[in-house]
This record gives C-alpha cells, structure tokens and sequence, in this order.
C-alpha cells in the first residue's frame, strides 16, 4: 500500500534529492520546521520504504567498470526464484527484474571490458535453468537515472 505524503513531505523529498549532506538543521530551516519535525517526517518515510537508503551513489565507471549491458535472460519453467537467488553470487550484477515479453528476467550488469562482459555473461547462463540470454550493450547513458520529475506529479493527500 502507498504512504500517504503531503506538500511538506515533497518539499522534503525535494530537499534531500538536491542537497542530501545538508543535514536536519538545514532542511528545517529552509522548510521552516522545527527540526524534530524533519527528523519524524524522514523517519516515517524510511520506515514505509519510500526512502530506500541514505547511501551515496557511487560510479561503477570510476570504480573501474565503464562497459554497462542490460542481459535478458531466458528461463526454464519453474526456476525463477533459484535462478534470482544465485544472481547474488555475482558482484558485476547490480539490479536485476522479472519482466513481461519475451524474457524472463531482466539484468543490469557492468563489467572492465567486453572481454570481462563475456565473462560474465558466461557467468549468467551458467546459471541451472537458464537457458539462453540476450544482451545489448549501453553505449552513452542520456538520461541518469532521477526520481525528482515524479514529486511534481504525486497529488497532494493531505
């Protein structure tokens, strides 16, 4: 079920996207609310999972890992949850979503180079009950990924 917010919770929300170092005092300042208020507000929001970490975004390309694929795998029937379980095992995979369409699962995984890609890529489809992948390789993100835009459209439900 959806948490409810209000036009503070946005502001909030809005806050804490543009500027998250800056600390409770600050985003009550310049929401003009007692700083406990900030303080219960972005708890409540963690606690219903709207906030899902607090954690820096970090780039793979700095940390060494420039090549990003997006791998479409297919499945044997009855092996979904085994197979997104053994995805755990390997770090290059950062995200990975059951989809509709022709595939089963969609994989999110970056890698040194293309000859680290096939690597693990080969990693993938070894994987028992995997039964074949495509993969299309990222050449120049154009969009990062944002959640802002979305604030402006969440109704007010206070």
């Amino acid at each position: 079920m959806r948490m409810r917010i209000d036009r503070l919770d946005v502001a909030l929300l809005r806050q804490l996207l543009k500027d998250p170092r800056a600390g409770m005092r600050a985003y009550a300042r310049d929401l003009d609310v007692a700083r406990g208020t900030v303080q219960s507000r972005l708890s409540r929001m963690e606690r219903a999972g709207l906030i899902r970490s607090f954690a820096p975004q970090l780039s793979e390309a700095q940390l060494g890992f420039p090549v990003l694929a997006f791998v479409q795998l297919h499945l044997a029937q009855g092996h979904l949850d085994k197979v997104s379980a053994a995805l755990s095992a390997i770090p290059e995979l950062t995200e990975a979503h059951s989809i509709t369409g022709e595939g089963d699962l969609l994989c999110r995984v970056v890698a040194r180079d293309t000859e680290h890609l096939e690597d693990v890529i080969q990693r993938l489809v070894g994987i028992p009950g995997v039964v074949r992948s495509k993969s299309d390789v990222a050449m120049t993100e154009r969009v990062a990924p944002r959640v802002e835009p979305l604030l402006g459209l969440v109704r007010d439900e206070d």
